[in-house]
């Protein structure tokens, strides 16, 4: 056991557990978030995806001793219903939620990319969201929503 200090969303967050525990464990059990999900526990689905420290990760392998310290931003963290993220806003207008299972991911994944790519094509969103899953097939609907967001963000 060891107590892990890290800030989650902006608040100083400490958890006492297995520093080998994976960060979405502490997450969801500790500090009793609702997101990110739990969806494969391979880093293949992206449904537990977080920034730490602004770079999307997969919290579903990523230890607890490797936040130490730093800063962790979950899809609550991004935007607020007051004043949503443009990648949650769009998601709203194009009405790209079914099941939702996968947002979390979808969104996190695309909001690093478009920091770093503002004028990214159509190409390279497709290649920055290609390792991530959505079982409802809304994959033209996301698509439409990041476009949406893209053009807001720029």
């Amino acid at each position: 056991m060891a107590s892990i200090k890290f800030t989650v969303d902006g608040r100083s967050a400490t958890v006492n557990a297995d520093p080998n525990m994976p960060l979405l464990y502490a997450l969801r059990n500790d500090l009793r978030m609702s997101n990110p999900h739990f969806g494969c526990g391979l880093a293949q689905c992206g449904a537990c995806t977080v920034h730490l420290d602004g770079e999307p990760i997969r919290s579903c392998v990523m230890p607890l001793s490797a936040v130490a310290g730093k800063n962790v931003t979950t899809l609550q963290g991004l935007g607020s219903p007051e004043k949503p993220h443009p990648l949650q806003a769009a998601y709203v207008e194009e009405q790209v939620p079914q099941c939702g299972y996968c947002i979390n991911g979808w969104i996190m994944t695309a909001a690093a990319f478009l920091k770093k790519k503002p004028k990214a094509t159509d190409a390279e969103i497709r290649d920055a969201l290609s390792g991530l899953k959505c079982r409802c097939a809304t994959h033209a609907a996301i698509m439409r929503a990041v476009k949406r967001a893209q053009a807001q963000m720029a």
